[in-house]
């Protein structure tokens, strides 16, 4: 007990020394002075002045911010920087917070500053379970399941989150430029050149190289293609690290790897002028991105999936380009760096603009799943068909990861591309029946032409047995392809969603190829959908309990088209588009 009374006064006295070293956002008045912490040049920290205009109050739900005139330096030349959200702000020598926010195009290097307390709120250290999220398959833009960053509108002009220069190295400038608009949307400056990760020694630096002031650059992907996002360390707590004073993306927990960085120039930009940096050597990993910071922990490797990429410019040729890369493993951002990969790598090939075809094969292999997600397509067209065929991988892998299931990771990704210099495609332009009346138990002879480019014919026959007993009436033959197709199955699938990690990638696996044509024979009848199981057309008593079943489910009403059967119809390496439908009506 004496023992206790006399160690309780010390840690009492620790931890009013521990809190002094903040400046609670209550005591920051307007006229303060103070300095700020920054590299300007390779990776010494230097000091700004930082003069208090006041505080913003509660600007965000339980969020306030200070605004503050920042100057020496470069400042008066450049403004606020790109790559300096994170730098450090103290008064009389205590922390208050970050530089995070900036006008766009102000005369003045005028600051929004992030309350340290904000920034050291507790955020969820380990991912949670992961929520079933919006993603849809039919998507054409991955970047709709991360928030818009943060801003506020005072005094006629936009308080926005300083943007978040991401560097990439070993991309087309096509690739950039199509993916530009989206990523500035959300707050991330990209820019091209030699200075994101590419290949870093896998040794770790010492926790001492890094101090509040240091710059740092979150490796998305490194090897021979890298993305690097710079910012700027706020604050370290023994292993733990806060820095940018902003979200990245707002991912929330993650596991992301993080460098130390040099800052090789600044550079004076009429928008927004922004640091170019360097990585120099692996440091830790940023466990949690969050609206006011990203957290992380120094000496902490993160786990990356490693992303292997071949292609070849036709069947058969001997030397190809291989892409090895090890990248993030996150379910919301892998997916569209996976679509950036694809569409730079067939981009640089040089055949991204006219006639051109594009075959993709290879695996996706996940942690939680016996069976991989297969990747077997072809597509084809005169513009920007990179980007379709790098969207026909992303989209899945977007679908699959962003389902709701924990247990689902990537493990890695092969990939096979082969470009081929002529758009091998072929339209269904003609159906046909052998006649328009049927008995059950006959046959359905059908006819399909597909047209090619230079107006060459195909001709396909297919055969369809009517099953003895069958219902009197209109009987449907809808010859499609494959995209049209799956649009038929997944809205049904949507109704009811996969209950395990087999039964989506067995959807997934299931998708129709773009190589083939499909024939379905359907009726106006309702079909149910129980446990992934297509149940079409069943008797009115059975058809009753299934519906109430479904109701008491909340699933959606059953599909009025009752699907009977699936034909196939193949060409060769050749995308089919299009698609046709014709009726016979069965008769006794």
């Amino acid at each position: 007990m004496v023992f206790a009374c006399r160690v309780w006064p010390f840690l009492v006295a620790l931890a009013l020394c521990a809190q002094t070293q903040f400046l609670p956002l209550k005591d920051v008045r307007p006229g303060m002075r103070g300095i700020g912490r920054t590299v300007f040049s390779g990776d010494r920290v230097e000091e700004f002045q930082v003069e208090i205009l006041g505080v913003m109050e509660n600007v965000w739900p339980k969020q306030s911010l200070i605004l503050a005139r920042l100057s020496g330096g470069p400042l008066a030349k450049t403004g606020i920087l790109q790559g300096m959200s994170g730098s450090p702000v103290y008064i009389g020598g205590r922390l208050a917070g970050a530089v995070a926010m900036s006008f766009p195009f102000s005369k003045e290097p005028i600051a929004g500053i992030r309350p340290i307390e904000d920034m050291l709120r507790p955020g969820p250290e380990s991912r949670p379970k992961p929520a079933r999220t919006q993603v849809s398959l039919l998507g054409r833009d991955l970047t709709q399941v991360f928030p818009e960053p943060a801003s506020l509108m005072t005094g006629g002009s936009k308080l926005m989150d300083i943007a978040t220069p991401i560097t990439f190295g070993g991309f087309t400038r096509n690739t950039l430029d199509l993916f530009a608009p989206r990523l500035r949307a959300l707050g991330l400056d990209p820019q091209q050149g030699a200075t994101a990760g590419g290949r870093l020694a896998s040794r770790f630096g010492k926790p001492s190289d890094l101090q509040p002031g240091s710059m740092i650059s979150i490796e998305l992907l490194s090897g021979d293609m890298s993305v690097g996002a710079d910012g700027t360390v706020t604050y370290i707590d023994g292993q733990k690290l806060y820095a940018f004073g902003h979200r990245l993306l707002s991912v929330g927990a993650t596991e992301l790897p993080f460098a130390r960085a040099d800052v090789l120039t600044v550079l004076p930009n009429l928008q927004s002028s922004f640091k170019i940096s360097t990585p120099k050597e692996w440091m830790g990993t940023i466990t949690g991105d969050r609206s006011t910071a990203v957290s992380g922990r120094l000496g902490q490797r993160a786990a990356t999936v490693p992303v292997a990429i071949s292609v070849a410019r036709s069947a058969g040729e001997a030397e190809k380009s291989a892409y090895r890369i090890e990248m993030v493993n996150d379910r919301f951002l892998a997916p569209l760096l996976v679509q950036m990969c694809i569409s730079s790598v067939l981009d640089a090939t040089e055949r991204s603009m006219g006639a051109a075809s594009f075959l993709v094969k290879g695996e996706i292999q996940f942690k939680g799943a016996a069976a991989p997600l297969k990747i077997d397509d072809m597509y084809a067209g005169d513009l920007n068909t990179a980007m379709q065929a790098s969207l026909g991988v992303a989209a899945p892998l977007a679908y699959a990861l962003q389902s709701g299931f924990q247990s689902l990771e990537l493990k890695n990704i092969s990939l096979n591309l082969e470009v081929f210099d002529a758009k091998r495609q072929l339209t269904i332009d003609r159906v046909w029946p052998s006649g328009r009346e049927v008995r059950p138990g006959e046959n359905v002879d059908l006819g399909v032409v597909l047209v090619g480019e230079n107006g060459t014919e195909v001709v396909r026959k297919v055969t369809y047995r009517v099953p003895a007993g069958s219902a009197l009436g209109p009987l449907y033959f809808t010859v499609a392809d494959g995209a049209v197709t799956n649009l038929a199955e997944y809205r049904q699938f949507l109704s009811n969603p996969p209950k395990s990690v087999s039964q989506l990638v067995s959807f997934l696996n299931g998708l129709r190829t773009n190589t083939r044509a499909y024939v379905r024979v359907w009726r106006p009848a309702p079909a149910y959908n129980i446990e992934g199981e297509n149940f079409p057309d069943p008797p009115p008593s059975a058809a009753l309990i299934l519906s109430r079943s479904e109701a008491a489910a909340g699933n959606l009403s059953p599909s009025q088209n009752s699907k009977l059967a699936e034909l196939e119809i193949g060409a060769g390496d050749m995308v089919i588009t299009g698609s046709k439908t014709v009726q016979v009506e069965v008769k006794e």
